[in-house]
């Protein structure tokens, strides 16, 4: 069909859709950082004129956000950050268990020198970590490695799922090391560990290995959580 006058250049589609997906992942990331605790208020306002977008693609990346779990729209309120209770979270990480055995067999990729470069990085930043703990900052490291390992796989709706999940309860944790309920340096330990075993797996090819590492350490980091 061709084209009309009110039809946007097909250059255009694109580019909406790439700052849509830049939106959307710098207030999801912005939630998961707690920059955004939970039950805070977002303002559609100050969101619009910071982001320089009108209301309209703003509630399309807020109702994304909703379906996500991540925010909740309150008749007459606005929309809130939304928390996660314990008995939710322990539903999702049971999950989250599994999916990543998934990655590793369902359409899997061969883990390429691109891959393994990549996770030797994220190595390092582990290993600085232990001399310069931050939550914060381990907590990115986490979400590049998660986001990495979905190369794993060609799986879309698997990929689509975990990160889902993933970014679900990724600020529990956080949360709970503000609260000093975790012993940051211990998990920064675990995770330097699991990193180099990652690293070595990948190195060998053996993605079943690194599903079952994942799993184990999804598994252990729930236990933490809950103790």
């Amino acid at each position: 069909m061709p084209a009309t006058l009110s039809d946007p250049p097909a250059e255009a589609v694109p580019a909406a859709r790439q700052r849509l997906a830049r939106l959307h992942d710098t207030l999801r990331s912005r939630i998961c950082l707690l920059d955004y605790p939970p039950g805070l208020k977002l303002s559609e306002t100050a969101l619009a004129a910071e982001f320089g977008v009108s209301r309209t693609p703003l509630r399309r990346v807020l109702a994304r956000l909703e379906d996500e779990g991540l925010v909740r729209a309150v008749q007459g309120v606005g929309t809130l950050v939304t928390d996660l209770d314990l008995a939710e979270l322990a539903q999702v990480y049971r999950l989250r268990k599994d999916l990543a055995l998934l990655q590793v067999a369902l359409d899997p990729v061969a883990p390429t020198s691109e891959l393994v470069a990549r996770v030797t990085a994220l190595g390092l930043r582990a290993q600085a970590l232990k001399s310069a703990p931050s939550a914060r900052e381990f907590m990115l490291l986490d979400r590049d490695m998660f986001l990495t390992l979905l190369d794993t796989t060609a799986n879309a709706p698997l990929q689509q799922m975990s990160e889902r999940l993933y970014f679900r309860t990724a600020r529990i944790w956080l949360q709970q090391v503000t609260a000093s309920r975790i012993d940051l340096m211990q998990e920064i330990e675990i995770y330097v560990r699991e990193v180099a075993d990652i690293l070595a797996a990948l190195r060998l090819g053996d993605l079943d290995a690194v599903g079952h590492l994942r799993r184990g350490h999804i598994s252990l980091s729930f236990a933490r959580l809950e103790k």
